[in-house]
């Protein structure tokens, strides 16, 4: 695996949440065998602090969240979605947030313009799973679809349970909204949409994991060519401190929180043993890096 370049693009057709003008960029290009991939921006997310932490003790994760500068009551999470080119196929591992969801995220489309690539190049859409940043960018403002062209593919599992009617009262009140928007998005790429389950091959060179946890049926995704070969992770790891300083404790963010650590864990000490490479939706710096491990513990490395 090569990296060849960091891009830096900027005022990309948004303002940020307050109004500024917003920095967005594809980060980490590189090459893998025959393919090029590509972390694409999708803009950021802006959440309370304590949708990530939950109940975890504060005086424990102060000085971790301090050692990574993450100060005051909100965060700011990037979005990476992942562009895979080789040959005559255009991937995008998840479809981002589209205009729906935050004001501060939904430039994907913009970011790929200017890397010369139009939503109608994209051929397939592959999907980690079904929350509002990874899946309601497949709509437009018009309720059009956005990769028109595209096949799309999601686990087997994670489309049983957001088609699922009963979701919407049984996820919580704070997500309900997720599993409506969700349902509705589904069902406009019902006819274009095939599934796939742990251990296949959904497209050439890329295989599905399951990584269960953070959504019933969340999964992510090895790209490999020969014995080069880059983890698409979603949000299984979902942060770049607490989640690698801490997998065992559970984070905010996962719908079922002990099985997010186990799973976290599981795929930390893969990705450090196997020393292979990873993209991460929100990690920072693009998202491109590999992990160390320091006893318990692990460390994100960045790529740039």
């Amino acid at each position: 695996m090569t990296p060849t370049r960091r891009q830096v693009l900027c005022g990309l057709g948004a303002t940020a949440f307050l109004g500024a003008p917003r920095m967005t960029f594809a980060a980490d290009q590189m090459t893998l065998g025959t393919a090029t991939i590509t972390t694409v921006s999708d803009g950021h997310l802006v959440l309370p602090k304590s949708f990530l932490l939950g109940n975890l003790p504060a005086a424990e994760t102060a000085p971790i969240l301090e050692k990574y500068a993450i100060i005051g009551d909100v965060m700011h999470p990037p979005c990476n979605v992942t562009l895979l080119q080789d040959g005559d196929r255009t991937v995008l591992f998840d479809a981002g947030s589209g205009s729906g969801f935050m004001p501060s995220a939904g430039d994907l489309v913009d970011t790929l313009d200017a890397l010369g690539v139009a939503p109608d190049d994209v051929t397939d859409v592959v999907f980690t799973h079904g929350h509002p940043d990874h899946l309601w960018g497949v709509l437009d403002d018009f309720d059009d679809l956005v990769f028109a062209n595209a096949g799309y593919m999601i686990g087997q599992r994670e489309w049983d349970y957001w088609t699922d009617p009963d979701t919407v009262t049984t996820i919580g009140e704070e997500r309900a909204s997720f599993a409506v928007g969700a349902a509705r998005r589904l069902a406009a790429i019902e006819d274009q949409v095939s599934f796939f389950s742990d251990g296949q091959e959904v497209l050439s060179g890329v295989m599905a994991h399951a990584t269960f946890g953070h959504t019933p049926g969340h999964m992510s995704f090895e790209i490999r060519q020969g014995s080069e070969s880059v983890m698409v992770v979603g949000d299984a790891i979902g942060n770049g401190h607490l989640a690698f300083e801490r997998p065992d404790w559970a984070s905010g963010s996962d719908q079922d929180a002990e099985g997010g650590i186990k799973t976290r864990k599981r795929l930390l000490d893969q990705l450090a043993q196997d020393k292979m490479a990873m993209i991460g939706f929100h990690l920072p710096d693009g998202g491109l890096g590999r992990v160390e491990r320091s006893g318990d513990s692990y460390r994100f490395l960045s790529e740039v």
